[in-house]
Formats: structure tokens, C-alpha cells, sequence
């Protein structure tokens, strides 16, 4: 599929596209943690399609890796400080071209220490604060790309929007209550986005993956693996990194708001919302039998 030059190929609709089509034209594209995991493979696929991308990342080695790899722009950025998301934007603008796609994809989550919901501390990988580490990287990181992207792109007629969230932000994650909570706000700041700017051009893709083969779940870059995983992540599948970036070009170029790699996730956020009580006894039991108190 081609985003830069021409139209593209799709393939045929299932029941989680839209059938509305569109064409994407996109010179110029940044992805926040573009270092690792959808982040690397979006900026992978992206420059295949000959975009130009500005790869976003906290860890200079991983930035300048995969901008070497495909012909990218390297910056080192913590998407968590709006002055810097701001001066990522400017710099891009300046010395790039306008951005026309801006992927907010960074993200973190720690898991709930000793199995206490509201716990600062993290339970996998250790923390001050996770809930307020959450909120700057999973939240305040989509609002802040907003607000330094927002008057450039309507000025310039439109542009493109899209913000990775996670299943976890329709149904939860057993085990990490900030990251579910942070997620859920991500997905409905994307809804704010597509009413209220949808009309000005601004095209909003919200994603959201259950588990994918990144270091997020354990799995390392270029393991080239799709086993194992925690707490229940692996029960729908583990998709490669790969396979999601496939995923959300497609939505880019379909306009769909919400893109959904496993397609189970539809069904349960239907389930959700026919009967809320029900689906919250589901997921007790389902805690039950991860943590081994159900035999």
C-alpha cells in the first residue's frame, strides 16, 4: 500500500472496517517510541510506502538504530514534557516539512504492586509513582502532539492524528489499574478529537492492540516470536509488531477512528456494554484463575 505518490491497494473490508475509503497523501510522518516494538515497525512500514519519518524516541541508540535503517530522521524526545514535544514539533516543521501524520505511540505500564490497585509503586518494573508516570506518558503525551499539531494542521487545511492506545482502554488489564485507567482516557480524548476537529480536517485514528511481541509483555526486539507473555496476554494471541503497523495503515487509509488488531475485542466490548455487571463478574473470575485462587 502506498500512502505517498498514489493510490493504494486495500484489501477487501471485513466487520471491523468502515466502509468508507479515503486517500491518504502523507509527505511527512513522526512516530513517538519509534525505538521499539509498533513504534519501529510503524516507522518500518511507513518508509516503505516512502514516507519520511522522524523517529520519536527516549533512547538515542534505539532512535538513531532505526532512523539509519530506513532512512529517517532520529530524535530524541520524552513525550511526557510538553516543552519538548514542542520543540519536536517545531524542529520537524522547520527542518523536515509539515507533519502529516503524527503517530503518538509511546506508552508505558508497571502493573499493580502487591495487587493493590492505587499503589504508586510499580509491581513488574519498579516506580515512584506509576499512576502519575502513566497519566504524563499515556495521556498527557497524546494532549500535549494536540496542541503543538493542532493550528498548524487546520491552518493547513488538514492532517492526520493517531493515537496508540490498547484494548485496555475499551475492557481493562487485569493486574495494572493505571495503565487501564490512562488508557481508557486516551481513547476517549481520541473521541474528542475526531468531534471536535473532524470537521476542520483533522483525521483521528485511535488503536487498540491486546497483546503484541514487544518488550512491553516480555518479548524482546527481533526475538521473532509471538509465545509467551504474562498474565493472561496471551490468551487471544500475540500478534508481531509487523502485523499491527499492517493494521493501522490500513485504518489510515480506510479513515476508520478505531482501529482493532484482534477482532475479539470487538465482541467483548460489546459483551461490556450489554451487561456491565456481568462482564466485571466475568473478569473476577478471570483474576481468580490467572492469580491461581481459582482452581
Amino acid at each position: 500500500m502506498l500512502l505517498h505518490g498514489g493510490p493504494a491497494q486495500l484489501p477487501e473490508p471485513d466487520c471491523r472496517r468502515s466502509e468508507k475509503r479515503m486517500t491518504v497523501d502523507i509527505n511527512t510522518a513522526v512516530v513517538t517510541g519509534g525505538g521499539h516494538g509498533i513504534g519501529r515497525a510503524l516507522c518500518r512500514r511507513l518508509a516503505r510506502d516512502g514516507v519520511t519519518v522522524v523517529v520519536a524516541e527516549l533512547e538515542p541508540d534505539a532512535a538513531a538504530s532505526v532512523a539509519a535503517d530506513i532512512g529517517g530522521i532520529a530524535q530524541v524526545v520524552d513525550v511526557g514534557d510538553e516543552a519538548a514535544v514542542q520543540a519536536l514539533v517545531e524542529s520537524v516543521e522547520r527542518d523536515v516539512g509539515p507533519i502529516d501524520l503524527f503517530v503518538s505511540n509511546a506508552g508505558v505500564g508497571y502493573g499493580d504492586a502487591n495487587g493493590n490497585a492505587a499503589s504508586r509503586e510499580g509491581g513488574m518494573i519498579p516506580c515512584d509513582d506509576r499512576w502519575q508516570a502513566c497519566w504524563n506518558v499515556n495521556v498527557m503525551a497524546h494532549v500535549y502532539a494536540a496542541r503543538a499539531l493542532l493550528p498548524r494542521m487546520i491552518a493547513r487545511g488538514g492532517g492526520y492524528l493517531v493515537n496508540v492506545a490498547s484494548a485496555a482502554g475499551l475492557l481493562s488489564q487485569i493486574g495494572d489499574a493505571a495503565y487501564s485507567a490512562t488508557k481508557h482516557a486516551a481513547v476517549g480524548f481520541a473521541e474528542s478529537l475526531a468531534i471536535t476537529h473532524g470537521e476542520q480536517g483533522i483525521r483521528v485514528s485511535v488503536v487498540c492492540p491486546q497483546a503484541v511481541a514487544t518488550r512491553m509483555i516480555g518479548i524482546e526486539d527481533d526475538a521473532e516470536s509471538v509465545d509467551g507473555g504474562f498474565g493472561g496476554n496471551d490468551v487471544d494471541g500475540i500478534l508481531s509488531p509487523d502485523q499491527v503497523a499492517d493494521d493501522v495503515v490500513a485504518g489510515i487509509h480506510a479513515g476508520r477512528f478505531l482501529v482493532l488488531p484482534h477482532p475479539q475485542v470487538h465482541t467483548y466490548f460489546q459483551r461490556k456494554a450489554a451487561d456491565h455487571d456481568r462482564w466485571i463478574a466475568g473478569m473476577q473470575r478471570f483474576r481468580r484463575k490467572l492469580t491461581g485462587e481459582e482452581r
